[in-house]
């Protein structure tokens, strides 16, 4: 890992402390259950790691869900709901990144949000299935009945919308903001 320097270490600190307080601005998607809320707290972090690399977008991520936990606690009494949100945020942005790092065009952005949304609505089924949603049971000490069946017609579909709605708002910025994004990440954005 590169060194950072103090703009980039400010940065990332404001791009962190933006997601940190978008994440009290969220709603619910009916028809899924209350609990399961959008907002848009991964946008300042996809900004990092555009600027920064994929290091910058790790540590937003975290010192987001830190703040969040810190600030709030938990239902559960431990962080499960923001280890939640940390991999979802990861699994969403990284592939952005990734993508978006091989084709630096408008398409390659859509492409690369699209499989973020994917990636995190597939990984996150899984992860709710094997770990977070069985770590909420025991927790809180309640059933959901059939997990499968809650994760197939309540989770993965959430998560699409979820991607989705996120995705529309980012390319709503994106296309204003790609030309200082590109030029900032090729000049001032050392990669981290």
């Amino acid at each position: 890992m590169k060194k950072w320097d103090v703009k980039q270490f400010v940065a990332v600190a404001l791009l962190s402390a933006l997601a940190f307080m978008l994440m009290f601005i969220k709603f619910p998607v009916p028809p899924f259950p209350s609990f399961l809320t959008v907002d848009f707290s991964d946008i300042p972090v996809l900004v990092a790691a555009l600027l920064y690399g994929p290091m910058a977008s790790v540590v937003a991520e975290l010192i987001k869900n830190i703040l969040n936990y810190l600030s709030l606690g938990s239902e559960a009494g431990v962080p499960i709901g923001n280890v939640a949100n940390f991999f979802a945020g990861m699994l969403f942005v990284l592939p952005t990144y990734l993508i978006y790092k091989r084709m630096r065009t408008k398409k390659g952005m859509t492409v690369g949000l699209v499989t973020g949304t994917v990636s995190m609505s597939v990984c996150m089924s899984i992860l709710n299935y094997f770990v977070i949603l069985p770590a909420y049971l025991y927790f809180m000490n309640f059933s959901v009945g059939n997990v499968k069946a809650y994760i197939v017609a309540g989770v993965l579909p959430f998560n699409l919308v979820k991607g989705l709605i996120v995705t529309a708002l980012f390319m709503l910025m994106f296309t204003k903001m790609k030309n200082w994004i590109d030029k900032a990440s090729a000049i001032g954005g050392k990669r981290i």
